[in-house]
């Protein structure tokens, strides 16, 4: 081992690959020209217990890139598959290669994944690599996410490779090191029905229990709290989401993650402009996967674990099927719990009224109807700084106002702890998509200042800082819509 790795201080085991090996196919990365750093998250390597000096060694970036190993890493490809825009298929990690998992101080364990690390059996003719902007930007957007609070995989390094990657152009290619508590997904669970026996459905069910919901692994009925737990997590995920105006883009079964993180910044953007039906995916032909649509999305990938899991919920398969139902129809009030709750701290709300869902549908319209910005409407109401634009200039609005006010006065909590609610409950700034634009753009010819800076401005979100105004600042209207693309 060469001592740069060492030093870096990586403490790496594999539990996963204990499983039965129809899950997962070992892989080692292929290595690439010129392995270099491109950025390194210190503070995310300081929470897994890593040393981010050692990190920065030129023995150690080769980790990053796939040209070495840190001790008991054990690199596997893992078996999954998925329903694609509704159509089902067998995947797996073609592009990336899940080293093991790093044990933290605090006994804690992450999968530390590479993407991009060359092809692997579930390839499907692809090269396995990736270009730098796409890897760029889910370093962007997940550290966005996870400022948010919102629960989401993580980047601890994007390395370069000296090498190109080729696709309509000739891109600089990247790897990203990807940090999270599993790679075990919906589609993963789907491979298990499809093609392992009901045992190797079982091995994984309770490994994926132990690991993400330990507190039930002893309890009676463990595989139907399993899917109840899976699916309050999703709901409140999903929640998340839409309170932030986060557009996934391509909400597959193999992209929903049984631990409840947001996986896959491939299309995904936030939306500018209030309106149900944005799409950003240029694949995502006829809105399957548009903002409004995520709720229901969510609830039909959740319909598709469940389906798996029926052999272990009964032993007669109707009472099962039935027991499996009723669990999936749980969803709409535990999402609407959680979005309710969540757009009571937008706008100022501690204690909850029947007609709360009336009045924040009555504000969303408007603001659709007024094409406002989502984010900074929110922004504005919170300091009730009003800007100079049709929606506040509206006389609805003025009445909604009233009506918002009146329901803030029958709460004990004065103005101004009200409006502190609202100022940890909307986000001052998100990665606008004009921003991530330019930082990636300027990234790709080597200028890193840009990304760097909208890092530090996204770090705290919830600050309202001067400097986040710029950064709040609407592109020019154009006449074409912006589109963001899986980058494959």
């Amino acid at each position: 081992m060469e001592k740069g790795v060492l030093e870096a201080g990586w403490n790496i085991d594999n539990s996963y690959a204990r499983l039965p090996e129809a899950f997962f196919s070992p892989q080692s990365p292929s290595p690439v020209e010129a392995p270099g750093l491109i950025i390194l998250n210190h503070q995310l390597a300081r929470t897994l217990g890593l040393n981010p000096e050692g990190l920065k060694s030129k023995e150690a970036v080769k980790v990053f890139a796939g040209n070495a190993l840190p001790q008991g890493a054990y690199p596997i490809a893992q078996a999954y598959a998925g329903h694609q825009f509704g159509h089902f298929t067998m995947l797996g990690d073609g592009r990336a290669l899940l080293l093991g998992e790093q044990i933290t101080p605090s006994d804690e364990r992450f999968d530390i994944q590479l993407k991009g690390s060359g092809p692997t059996k579930y390839s499907r003719r692809g090269d396995g690599r990736a270009a730098i902007g796409p890897m760029l930007r889910e370093y962007i957007i997940s550290e966005a996410m996870n400022a948010y609070g919102i629960p989401t995989t993580r980047s601890l390094a994007v390395a370069t490779t000296g090498e190109y990657v080729y696709r309509e152009n000739i891109l600089f290619g990247a790897v990203l090191t990807r940090v999270a508590a599993s790679h075990i997904r919906v589609g993963t669970f789907q491979y298990a029905a499809k093609w392992c026996t009901l045992e190797e459905l079982k091995v994984l069910a309770d490994y994926t229990i132990s690991r993400h919901y330990p507190a039930i692994e002893e309890g009676e009925g463990k595989y139907l709290t399993f899917l109840q737990e899976v699916i309050k997590r999703q709901a409140q995920l999903i929640a998340q989401w839409q309170l932030v105006g986060f557009i996934h883009g391509v909400m597959n079964t193999d992209n929903m993650t049984i631990s409840g993180e947001t996986i896959d910044y491939g299309p995904c953007a936030f939306m500018d402009n209030y309106d149900p039906e944005t799409v950003f995916s240029s694949i995502d032909r006829h809105g399957r996967y548009a903002y409004g649509n995520q709720p229901v999305i969510a609830q039909w990938n959740l319909a598709r674990f469940a389906e798996t899991l029926v052999p272990l919920l009964a032993d007669n398969n109707d009472e099962a099927v039935e027991v499996a139902q009723d669990a999936i129809t749980s969803f709409d009030r535990t999402y609407q719990k959680y979005w309710l709750s969540g757009m009571r701290g937008k706008l100022g709300l501690f204690n909850e009224e029947p007609e709360d869902e009336v009045l924040f549908k009555e504000l969303l319209a408007l603001m659709h109807k007024h094409e406002a910005d989502f984010t900074n409407t929110f922004k504005a109401i919170t300091l009730s700084k009003y800007e100079d634009n049709d929606l506040f200039k509206a006389s609805a609005f003025t009445e909604w106002e009233k009506k918002w006010r009146a329901r803030q006065s029958r709460q004990q909590e004065n103005n101004a702890v009200a409006q502190q609610l609202m100022k940890i409950s909307n986000p001052a700034v998100i990665p606008r998509n004009h921003r991530v634009e330019e930082a990636l753009e300027a990234a790709t010819k080597g200028d890193y200042e840009p990304m760097n800076r909208l890092l530090s401005v996204l770090s705290n979100p919830y600050e309202y800082t001067t400097e986040q105004e710029e950064y709040s600042t609407l592109p020019p209207k154009s006449s074409c819509g912006y589109q963001t693309f899986c980058g494959t």
